[in-house]
């Protein structure tokens, strides 16, 4: 039985863990260097769906649709298994940008996506009603869910816990220890080694502090992202709503997610009361009623921003024991899914729904405009 090491215990390391024990073929240890779910994993909105997909590689769309398809059934079996919801819901996007139109069909078209165009007010009304009148023309997207973050980590940390997987949290990744023959052996933490038979890297904006992935320019920055809550009631608003990159995600419970900013700040987790205005006029903007609605908490994370959106996921080219998957950027949770089955199909050599080389470490990745700006 192999001895496999995950570092990073957030979304998507915790899937890994969670879907190698099915296998049952493995001893695994999830290492985290502070709690289970509680960095990027946790501060994210969960829309099962990239923003603007049609500004993406088409991977990121293949992948996004696995994400789609698997996820229902994914909150399903979890709520069987912990009693925890993760509260997977079938929202609906409202997009009220629509000056990319042409560029958003095309894409439909060729990923038979349901994309339909909205005009009159009285049309987006019968949508959202919540939703302000000045709009009169949007683009909807009836087929998009959500989950709750951090719900489905709190799912996640059941299922792990119940399935008795080895667990270490406040457990810091600091090296790896090789052999003569250029294999990892153990992983060197502030707790002492730990020892590897393969050893898998999901850590985040945290992946690029390794030596061995910097020696193939796997290039991960940290991108902060904040995000204010609403305390809405329920059935207050129903659809997912978005407008220049800044979204209104309604929750079971009433509560309303609005987010997000996108700051390069290196690693300093802070929130801003700049952010927290800016947030607020987005949401009044596209659902007045926010205006008389109180602001319940305000908070941030990082996001492990790759070049072009496009992750990294495979094994490295030279140290054969050592694989990676991180660099989802703002998609962690709807790409990861996908990226967590590619790579155990890799692992299990098993065919799968994509070719695992479209996200090979040494893959060019050429910067968007929109990483450059942040970046």
């Amino acid at each position: 039985m192999n001895r496999t090491i995950i570092i990073g215990g957030g979304v998507i390391g915790m899937l890994t863990a969670r879907m190698l024990h099915q296998e049952q073929t493995d001893e695994i240890i999830l290492l985290e260097k502070g709690q289970l779910g509680q960095e990027s994993s946790w501060a994210g909105g969960g829309i099962l769906s990239p923003l603007y997909p049609w500004r993406y590689a088409d991977e990121i769309s293949q992948l996004a649709q696995y994400g789609q398809q698997y996820y229902p059934d994914i909150c399903q079996d979890l709520f069987a298994e912990t009693g925890i919801d993760p509260e997977w819901i079938g929202s609906g996007l409202i997009m009220l940008d629509h000056d990319e139109l042409a560029e958003a069909q095309q894409w439909a078209k060729h990923f038979t996506a349901d994309l339909q165009i909205k005009n009159g007010t009285e049309q987006l009304q019968n949508i959202e009603p919540q939703l302000n009148p000045q709009f009169d023309k949007a683009l909807w997207m009836p087929n998009i869910g959500q989950v709750r973050n951090p719900r489905i980590l709190k799912s996640l940390i059941a299922s792990l816990r119940k399935r008795q997987i080895n667990i270490h949290e406040k457990t810091e990744a600091q090296d790896f220890i090789k052999n003569s023959h250029d294999e990892i052996v153990a992983v060197k933490t502030n707790q002492g080694q730990f020892e590897a038979d393969r050893v898998i890297v999901c850590s985040g904006a945290w992946s690029g502090q390794f030596t061995a992935l910097q020696q193939v320019t796997v290039t991960v920055k940290p991108v902060l992202g904040e995000m204010i809550l609403f305390n809405a009631k329920p059935n207050q608003l129903k659809r997912i709503i978005m407008q220049q990159g800044r979204y209104l995600i309604p929750r079971k419970d009433g509560k309303i997610l609005c987010g997000s900013t996108l700051e390069f700040k290196q690693f300093n987790k802070q929130i801003s009361n700049t952010a927290k205005q800016e947030l607020y006029q987005a949401a009044i903007r596209m659902a007045p009623f926010l205006k008389n609605t109180p602001i319940k908490h305000h908070w941030c994370g990082l996001r492990p921003g790759s070049p072009n959106g496009i992750p990294y996921v495979g094994e490295h080219p030279k140290i054969k024991n050592l694989y990676i998957n991180t660099g989802h950027y703002r998609y962690g949770v709807i790409i990861g899914l996908g990226t967590v089955r590619l790579l155990i199909d890799y692992l299990k050599q098993y065919p799968s729904f994509m070719d695992i080389q479209h996200f090979r470490l040494d893959r060019e990745r050429k910067p968007t405009i929109e990483f450059q700006m942040v970046g």
